[in-house]
């Protein structure tokens, strides 16, 4: 797929699934010595001792990003884990997978605007240096947040294109113009008949929308 990718793409997100498969690390630093940059998606929740020397071990092999959920404790453990280092921690608020029903079956007493914005107020209370969220909840997030406090939006699906198991979705350019400093887009590039072309297509059109 990357070399498929080309020039396309520069910067590519490795999930659990290949962290697990035993090659997603080495994949990464591979990557990373090519010049690429790599966003590190683990959502690590733990005792804070063990997000913390997670955190360092991750921030030892180069990453630009790495994910936590956005729980108090948890975001505190990462950005200690990340001192020294050029990784960036970002907190997971709400998985896009989930909607209200989802949340108070989990046994949330928020919804997932109201349970945002407290992740929000809690990342910058640890000294984080972003959030994962849906692009539903962009604008208001905005207004919380400083300008260079990180909004990075999975949940992308460009006009017509399937949703999968995602609730909270826009397209490309609608996300860039609610806020989106980043976008995470995987199936619709990876499952696409041309690959490179989905990607400069997605890429075409969040240009479009840049100020």
């Amino acid at each position: 797929m990357v070399a498929a990718l080309g020039e396309a793409v520069s910067f590519y997100k490795i999930g659990m699934e290949l962290v697990y498969s035993g090659e997603g690390l080495e994949l990464a630093e591979r990557l990373i010595a090519a010049g690429k940059r790599v966003f590190i998606d683990l959502k690590l929740h733990d005792i804070p001792n063990t997000v913390e020397r997670a955190t360092h071990q991750i921030a030892r092999r180069g990453a630009t990003f790495l994910t936590v959920h956005a729980y108090p404790q948890t975001m505190r453990a990462a950005k200690a884990g990340a001192a020294g280092s050029s990784l960036k921690v970002l907190g997971v608020s709400v998985l896009t997978s989930s909607d209200d029903a989802d949340l108070r079956e989990a046994g949330y007493a928020y919804g997932v605007r109201d349970l945002v914005a407290r992740r929000a107020e809690q990342a910058l209370e640890a000294g984080i240096d972003g959030l994962i969220l849906s692009p539903e909840e962009l604008r208001q997030t905005r207004i919380i947040v400083d300008r260079d406090f990180l909004l990075v939006t999975p949940g992308i699906r460009p006009a017509g294109g399937a949703t999968g198991d995602q609730k909270r979705i826009m397209t490309p350019g609608q996300a860039i113009a609610e806020g989106a400093d980043y976008l995470v887009v995987g199936r619709p590039i990876t499952q696409a008949r041309d690959p490179q072309a989905a990607a400069d297509s997605i890429v075409e059109e969040m240009a479009g929308e840049v100020p």
